[in-house]
């Protein structure tokens, strides 16, 4: 791997920064404080193929790679760690249909979901199923021409604006992981409807729904790959979107570190700045060295993937480490800035909240330590 970043991975992190100064961060506060989802901010990404960036160009994407994604995202949730979100979903939801669509369905949605004209949310997690995919209970059942759907999808990304929907449901009496299925349902079809709102500690800025299926008809055309490779294409998709939450966790830090900084150099106690303290000092270095670490993490997982190697484990190593830094780093932001960052006037009590759900969403970091302990089990086996 080489350590060098290319010209053109280089044009993108800088365009993702300029993006994100201006169009992100003036408006962040706001939109967090009252709960706005930017679908107007959303739809600019895409038209700067922002939400289709692993997707080659022959597909409507931008064909940049998973090393400029990452790169791009963490610029994005430097300046607002909601909207990061929205485009880690974006691009997970393209990753079904890239590697298991045919191609009218790689026509008919993967072209208009990498240009922004449609935008995609995945749906995987139930009431009874979070951490533990194979107890899904959705059914979808086969009708020879269709099938018809019922259950409930919970924590569901930007699924209220969402124009379709990667589901998994269960196809086959199978218990387990086994007997799973992947469709694509588009808004609007009958028996799909958008279920309540979760208002939630942080992340405010992303919409967060349930989705109800009620004897909800899918055309067969819509199922993703074979029936029963639900489980697999989940897992799949998932690997990217841990490199991705990796790399909104990788903005959050870096932005605790720069207001830690800026603020630390202003403050004065005791007659000098506070940046002069050694505690102060130390809790700066930290998280600059943890920065330093996380990248590195992230990058080599985006690599072996942009390189077509198994990055299962290091995408999860990415995640759960920097996920836990940026919780870290949220903490000793807000013990930097004093009683000042417990105030919503400041970035970091944004930030603070912000990194909680990091270490959650897309698997724990529990579930992380599982699969990296698998992985190297199954490797020295």
């Amino acid at each position: 791997m080489s350590f060098q970043l290319t010209e053109e991975q280089k044009m993108v992190r800088l365009m993702a920064r300029d993006f994100a100064g201006k169009e992100l961060e003036p408006m962040a506060a706001q939109r967090d404080k009252e709960e706005i989802f930017p679908m107007d901010v959303v739809k600019k990404m895409g038209e700067l193929g922002l939400l289709g960036m692993m997707v080659p160009d022959e597909y409507g994407g931008a064909g940049a790679g998973a090393v400029s994604y990452c790169l791009a995202l963490q610029e994005i949730a430097y300046a607002c760690a909601s909207t990061a979100v929205t485009m880690s979903v974006a691009n997970l939801s393209t990753e079904p249909l890239l590697r298991f669509g045919d191609e009218t369905q790689k026509t008919r949605y993967l072209l208009k979901l990498a240009q922004g004209e449609l935008l995609g949310c995945f749906a995987l997690t139930e009431p009874g199923a979070g951490s533990d995919p194979g107890s899904l209970s959705m059914s979808a059942e086969d009708k020879r021409d269709h099938y018809l759907i019922n259950g409930t999808k919970v924590f569901i990304t930007h699924g209220q604006y969402a124009d379709v929907v990667n589901l998994i449901a269960r196809t086959g009496p199978e218990k387990g992981s086994r007997g799973l299925s992947t469709f694509i349902v588009e808004k609007g079809t009958p028996g799909f409807s958008v279920g309540s709102r979760e208002d939630k500690l942080g992340l405010r800025a992303s919409n967060t729904v349930e989705l109800l299926f009620s004897d909800c008809k899918v055309p067969k055309e819509n199922l993703v790959g074979k029936p029963g490779a639900g489980f697999k294409i989940a897992m799949i998709a998932l690997d990217s979107g841990r490199i991705g939450i990796a790399s909104q966790a990788l903005g959050i830090t870096r932005a605790c570190l720069d207001e830690s900084i800026r603020y630390a150099k202003g403050r004065k106690q005791f007659g000098k700045a506070i940046s002069s303290f050694e505690a102060i000092q130390w809790m700066i270095a930290d998280m600059a060295t943890g920065i330093e670490a996380a990248n590195w993490l992230i990058l080599s997982a985006a690599w072996r993937k942009d390189q077509g190697l198994p990055f299962t484990k290091e995408a999860s190593m990415a995640k759960l480490f920097t996920s836990e830094l940026a919780n870290k780093s949220a903490y000793l932001a807000l013990q930097i800035h004093g009683g000042y960052g417990y105030l919503k006037d400041f970035k970091v009590e944004r930030l603070y909240r912000d990194a909680r759900a990091t270490t959650i969403y897309e698997g724990t970091s529990e579930i992380q330590r599982l699969v990296i302990a698998r992985n190297l089990l199954k490797e020295h086996a």
